[in-house]
């Protein structure tokens, strides 16, 4: 394996974050979801003003995964009110962990997944959590090999498409 290096990204990353983002969510979300549907998510979700308003987020912290110089793959994790849900001050929430599928069992998912637990237990957070859509078997076995247990499940919405995400989290010791 080459060597990969994780940096914590801010407002100059953005348009990499950007393109990475949208890069990996279409790898993994387009086989199964309308083109159309895809679209729409990309445009909202990877919006430049949306992801300036997260990178300047407090709570919100961002890591690009690189091998050499090349982009590919990126954590971002969420604390208090930045988190999409539970808000719990004791929590962690991992909100996005992409990697482009070239580098799929690479162990990059890994690295950038240690990031996050790295900052869950500098931070003396209880537990980490995040949504995970329960067809996205690759990711769901990923989070239960690293110690994620299902707590509960909700509806992600992608265009007019209801999935359900599983709840996953790891209490930390």
């Amino acid at each position: 394996m080459k060597l990969i290096t994780i940096k914590k990204a801010s407002t100059a990353e953005l348009e990499i974050i950007q393109k990475l983002g949208r890069e990996t969510f279409y790898e993994t979300f387009a086989p199964h979801n309308s083109e159309e549907h895809i679209q729409e998510y990309l445009a909202e979700s990877f919006a430049f003003e949306k992801l300036n308003e997260e990178l300047n987020n407090p709570d919100s912290q961002f890591f690009v995964a690189y091998e050499k110089e090349e982009p590919i793959g990126y954590l971002k994790v969420n604390s208090g009110k930045a988190q999409t849900e539970l808000q719990d001050k004791s929590s962690l929430e991992i909100e996005r962990i992409y990697v482009k599928s070239s580098h799929h069992g690479k162990k990059v998912g890994q690295l950038l997944y240690d990031k996050a637990l790295e900052i869950a237990l500098n931070e003396n957070k209880k537990y980490l959590w995040l949504g995970v859509w329960e067809e996205n078997l690759r990711a769901v076995n990923f989070y239960k090999k690293n110690g994620f247990i299902e707590f509960d499940k909700h509806i992600f919405k992608l265009g007019n498409d209801e999935q359900i995400d599983l709840m996953m989290k790891k209490v930390l010791e």
